[in-house]
């Protein structure tokens, strides 16, 4: 079953669940049908003919800003799980490694899967992924890479702040001389500031950097680093955001702080922890990133052509 705007109700099932905080809705059933080309070309359809499905899945009231989607189709390569395309409430994600252990444990819970070694396309390449017995997903990430280093940002209403952009499936702005105390309770005070900086980072010349990555020292012993990132609609991870992981392991390997093999545990601003670690790739890093999912509800949703927010409340 796939949707179309021209029947007046439509089922979508989907699967909801949380990686160390951070939600992702997996659709399970009831998509578009973006043919059968590569996870780019199924990316370019869904964006071009079926973007009101994406607004529909994430944004009130069925969603809200903080969700991650997941659209997971069959693929011509056998060998793989299937594919899946990462969206959240303004557009599409290059990659979300938080949302592929949330899709390996939602495959795990529907039975289709049991703990072992996996191989998942997205539209950014291959990943690999481990199942293990205890629940924790393994993913090794697109290759990650730091572009560019010393970056000064011209913040209005704040000081300049220093940082490096890198790349882990999507771009990063990472920065620690922001003199921002990093604190749950001050979540709407850093989510302006960090929006803030990417402004300005996009009117100096960045237009392509999205996320925004703060860093302080981390709060629980067992920890590397804290960090809060904000995403492209505004929102912020609970998580300590994976492939913002990966970009900190590019620029920590870059920097030579940093071993091949050695690990990292990096924790969120709720206080969740990803452990990572990395391989070199020539001049980039393979990132293996870790953690755990919990699947929260299995439901069917409905879209109505006759109610008015049909396809999602959009800003």
């Amino acid at each position: 079953m796939s949707v179309s705007v021209e029947q007046d109700l439509q089922e979508i099932r989907v699967v909801d669940s949380h990686t160390e905080g951070e939600p992702t809705r997996v659709v399970m059933q009831g998509g578009p049908d973006l043919g059968t080309g590569t996870l780019a070309e199924m990316r370019t359809v869904f964006e071009r003919e079926f973007d009101f499905f994406r607004s529909a899945m994430v944004n009130e009231p069925r969603g809200s800003d903080v969700y991650v989607g997941a659209l997971f189709v069959e693929t011509l390569d056998e060998s793989t799980l299937g594919g899946v395309i990462f969206f959240n409430n303004i557009g599409y994600l290059g990659m979300c490694v938080h949302g592929t252990i949330g899709l390996v444990q939602t495959l795990a819970h529907l039975g289709r899967i049991t703990p072992g070694d996996f191989v998942l396309e997205t539209p950014e390449g291959n990943v690999s992924v481990q199942l293990l017995e205890d629940g924790t997903v393994s993913v090794m990430n697109v290759p990650s890479y730091r572009t560019h280093t010393h970056i000064s940002v011209d913040v209005p209403g704040a000081d300049t702040v220093t940082g490096d952009i890198a790349w882990g499936g999507n771009w990063f702005f990472l920065c620690d001389d922001h003199g921002q105390q990093l604190d749950q309770d001050r979540a709407e005070e850093l989510t302006e500031y960090a929006w803030n900086v990417r402004k300005a980072l996009n009117a100096q010349g960045y237009p392509a950097v999205n996320h925004i990555e703060l860093f302080g020292p981390p709060v629980s012993e067992s920890a590397d680093g804290q960090n809060f990132v904000l995403c492209p609609g505004k929102a912020y991870d609970r998580s300590p955001c994976g492939t913002g992981t990966s970009a900190k392991l590019a620029c920590l390997a870059a920097e030579g702080k940093l071993a091949e093999g050695e690990s990292w545990v990096q924790e969120s601003i709720i206080g969740s922890r990803f452990s990572a670690h990395y391989k070199w790739q020539g001049d980039r890093i393979l990132p293996y990133v870790s953690g755990k999912a919990y699947v929260t509800g299995v439901s069917t949703l409905l879209l109505n052509r006759s109610d008015p927010y049909c396809w999602g409340i959009t800003r």
